[in-house]
């Protein structure tokens, strides 16, 4: 009986983290104390296992799925792999009813910048020179594509639009994978620049 319901409580696990629109924050479950759930380098039990989490792991960012359903794709160092989503319970939906995700941060290399949310702001910050933050003006919300969103922000000099979609992402600079795209145009005075990279909503 009590394998029995261990194993509706992980079929349930399953399914709610099946039903998640990546990226999504999840945490381990159905893991005992001593053990530790395996990260692998491919959707596949007999994978090589390339990280581990620890039974108590929260904020584990899924970012994306394979093609049965049954496995998450995850960021763990400095590269990406595969856990069971029978060994995940979705946290709260990050993308429900147009909210931004609280540690939504998305950024880009050569040149190196970075753009997040902050309260009722978008703080843009460079490789070099001074920072911005501009006033986050509107958040619009995408459809029928409930993750994607659209940031307006302006400032006295400068203003920032970007699209934040999911979509497979690199970094370019590691074997991650991140599972939304960002494209933003920066007017600074000058003449627009169009910036382009990845998110992250990892805490």
């Amino acid at each position: 009986m009590r394998a029995a319901l261990a194993l509706a409580a992980l079929l349930l696990a399953a399914q709610a983290a099946a039903a998640q629109t990546p990226p999504a924050l999840f945490a381990v479950t159905g893991v005992g104390a001593g053990d530790k759930l395996n990260v692998r380098a491919a959707p596949d039990a007999k994978a090589e296992v390339v990280g581990t989490l620890a039974p108590d792991a929260t904020g584990v960012e899924v970012v994306g799925r394979d093609a049965g359903g049954e496995w998450g794709r995850i960021n763990i160092g400095e590269t990406s792999g595969w856990v069971a989503l029978s060994h995940l319970a979705a946290g709260p939906d990050p993308w429900a009813e147009g909210a931004l995700p609280d540690g939504l941060r998305c950024f880009g290399t050569e040149p190196f910048w970075s753009i997040w949310p902050e309260d009722k702001a978008l703080r843009y910050s460079p490789a070099d020179g001074a920072g911005k933050v501009l006033g986050l003006t509107a958040v619009l919300e995408g459809v029928p594509r409930p993750a994607s969103r659209a940031l307006v922000a302006r400032g006295k000099v400068a203003g920032i639009t970007a699209f934040v979609s999911p979509r497979e992402c690199s970094d370019g600079m590691s074997d991650r994978v991140f599972g939304l795209g960002i494209d933003a145009v920066l007017e600074d005075g000058g003449a627009p620049r169009l910036l382009t990279g990845c998110c992250s909503i990892a805490p």
